[in-house]
């Protein structure tokens, strides 16, 4: 959290896309400081997301980058969330394409995600992907097309090189790799995958056994926790954490909503198997349940 007490995810994410919108169109930090009449460090504290945003100064900012006028809506509806003190926002009202969680994950230097169900995003098989969407009758063929390829898109970033790719630390309660997606085929592959990733350096994937018991805040259900580099040596990026429901996201960063998931975090990583022992599991409910 910043000083203010209000929440940094959505000042952060219209810093990004601000500063990825200055680039593409060719502008300079100083040029843009001296087009919109203010000083660089203002400009600057915008695309790091250092404080509260004024829809004014964001719209001068599209217009002087040429953006679409749609994208510029988005953008300045997103500065008037920059004085939120906690940030939740409903998928219906903010634009798919605007990558709100996906621009977050991209930056981060180490994910801690716990699944209770499904299979985390990054690392879902295509088959398994395709058959989370297979179960929503309103999407159509193209639409899970898109789903999939867009959900394929971000794992990308666990096999690039720079910047090097982020530290992913998994704990999957056992019942994720017993419920069936797809079919026992569609499983199976899916289970063989989440042994190969495990060959990455960054990745480390564990189970917690159903026999292992509660652990605390099980309440808690799925999340993420994300932490970033610094902005600079004296500032610090606050981490965030992330929950998901089918109608909107859920992002945390007040000191005590951190250090409470730190709590859950520290008792799953005491109950959960440590990854050679998760592998042999996996590999074993990949034969016996799966056929795989």
């Amino acid at each position: 959290m910043t000083e203010d007490g209000a929440s940094t995810v959505p000042r952060r994410q219209l810093g990004r896309m601000l500063r990825e919108l200055r680039l593409a169109a060719g502008v300079t930090l100083d040029a843009a400081a001296v087009a919109l009449q203010c000083s660089r460090q203002k400009v600057w504290r915008i695309e790091t997301g250092g404080g509260p945003v004024r829809g004014v100064d964001v719209r001068a900012m599209c217009e002087l980058y040429g953006v679409a006028a749609d994208l510029t809506a988005a953008l300045v509806a997103l500065a008037g969330e920059t004085r939120a003190k906690g940030w939740w926002h409903a998928y219906a009202e903010v634009p798919a394409w605007l990558g709100l969680y996906a621009g977050l994950e991209a930056t981060a230097r180490r994910l801690r995600e716990y699944a209770d169900a499904p299979v985390p995003a990054l690392l879902q098989t295509p088959g398994y992907a395709r058959a989370l969407h297979d179960v929503d009758p309103e999407l159509t063929d193209d639409d899970r097309d898109r789903l999939v390829a867009a959900r394929l898109d971000r794992q990308n970033l666990l096999r690039r090189r720079l910047p090097p790719p982020p530290r992913l630390d998994v704990v999957l309660s056992e019942a994720v790799l017993l419920r069936v997606a797809g079919g026992p085929a569609t499983m199976a592959a899916q289970l063989r995958h989440l042994r190969e990733v495990t060959a990455l350096p960054h990745v480390s994937v564990r189970v917690l056994p159903l026999a292992a018991g509660l652990p605390d805040g099980a309440e808690a259900g799925s999340f993420t926790l994300l932490e970033f580099p610094f902005v600079s040596r004296a500032v610090p990026e606050v981490p965030v954490v992330y929950q998901e429901s089918v109608a909107g996201a859920l992002y945390l960063d007040r000191p005590a909503e951190l250090a409470a998931y730190e709590r859950v975090w520290a008792s799953l990583d005491s109950l959960a198997l440590d990854p050679e022992e998760s592998r042999r599991l996996i590999g074993k409910i990949a034969e016996q349940v799966h056929g795989g």
